[in-house]
């Protein structure tokens, strides 16, 4: 019998990457003997992370469209044709049993080609609210992998299976030692701490609302772990220079978000459907500030589906900069508001998502 090929397309962003890592791991646990390749953005997250995970991987030169017109789409244009051609190419020597699309930019030439070619094709769909791409992609997909209820009106409700989105494994795969945690952050285990999430890459609003209230967080009693993203990480640095404040810590990326979520008591972040799923996972209250620069403004429907379910605190991108470390300040004084939001949160979790997509995928190979 002769080794399974399975490609895993998609990237972009940490929120698409670590769960197609995930699912690769849950793959291989199940057929060690799965030969694996992984198709990505060039110059995106995926081509460091990935193998650094021990996978291979191939990239194209693929971005994201301007929703206005301008020049740059052309561009885009072009290179899609060519990330086209690159698909095919790579399809045609790799072989590939199965494809799987985890969303971001380098997910779609890759299942397009794969369904012209009769290749079966899963599509993991990571938002309350389907994206464009994937409703064009669901034609052909064989199945279609989702984390929230009422998806059928996207897809066709015989493709649809509910799996939840994977996340890190290390999260609920391993015992934290929280007084490494603390030592590792060098923060007091006997003072409530707020983590705030700017991206991998950096979110503009929320790096703007910490550096416009530096002095309240100052004059507070609790402690911030604050994730700037690349982007944001020296203009950040600079701004708390001289300001002598001990109690807020600043990272560009947390590598150890296990030790992260250990310590903390509330999360402020984007709502992009992976954080979501690990908040989920790991019981965390938060105040979501959904990105207002994605497509179909789907962060806010991923926030809003916390929001149903008392799960979560929602603040707009524009109220962000005056109201947001007032109203987490606010928020973690109250300690029965805090657990209700724990405990609603925790009973959206899905468990071993990764597994679950991971048969999806062998059952269409039977």
């Amino acid at each position: 019998m002769k080794n399974k090929k399975i490609i895993i397309s998609g990237g972009g962003t940490g929120g698409h990457i670590f769960p197609a890592i995930s699912i690769a791991n849950a793959i291989m646990e199940m057929e060690n003997n799965t030969e694996i390749l992984f198709v990505g953005a060039k110059g995106k997250i995926e081509m460091e992370k990935v193998p650094t995970a021990g996978y291979k991987i191939k990239g194209l030169p693929i971005r994201g469209i301007e929703r206005k017109f301008t020049f740059s789409n052309i561009i885009v244009l072009f290179n899609l044709f060519i990330s086209i051609i690159k698909s095919y190419l790579i399809i045609k020597k790799f072989k590939p049993d199965a494809v799987i699309g985890v969303g971001g930019y380098a997910s779609a030439p890759v299942v397009y080609v794969a369904s012209l070619l009769k290749i079966p094709t899963l599509l993991q769909e990571q938002n309350s609210f389907a994206g464009v791409t994937n409703k064009l992609l669901s034609k052909k997909a064989k199945k279609i992998c989702v984390a929230y209820d009422n998806m059928d009106k996207f897809f066709s409700v015989e493709k649809i299976v509910k799996t939840g989105n994977p996340v890190r494994e290390i999260l609920y795969k391993s015992e934290i030692n929280k007084k490494e945690a603390y030592k590792y952050f060098d923060i007091n285990e006997n003072k409530k701490t707020v983590l705030i999430l700017g991206g991998s890459g950096g979110a503009k609003s929320i790096n703007e609302a910490v550096i416009n209230k530096l002095d309240l967080i100052k004059d507070s009693n609790f402690q911030f772990i604050w994730q700037t993203g690349k982007y944001y990480y020296d203009i950040s640095k600079k701004a708390i220079e001289n300001k002598d404040i001990n109690n807020l810590k600043i990272f560009d990326f947390i590598n150890k978000m296990e030790y992260a979520y250990s310590v903390t008591d509330l999360v402020i972040s984007r709502a992009g459907a992976g954080t979501i799923s690990e908040l989920c996972i790991v019981s965390k209250a938060s105040i979501l500030v959904p990105s207002p620069n994605v497509a179909d403004d789907h962060q806010t429907k991923n926030a809003i589906a916390l929001l149903n379910n008392n799960a979560a605190i929602l603040i707009k991108d524009e109220d962000a900069f005056e109201n947001l470390i007032p109203k987490a300040i606010e928020l973690i004084k109250d300690e029965e508001l805090i657990e209700k939001l724990n405990a609603n949160i925790s009973k959206m979790a899905i468990k071993d998502s990764d597994k679950l997509i991971a048969k999806e995928i062998f059952n269409l190979l039977t």
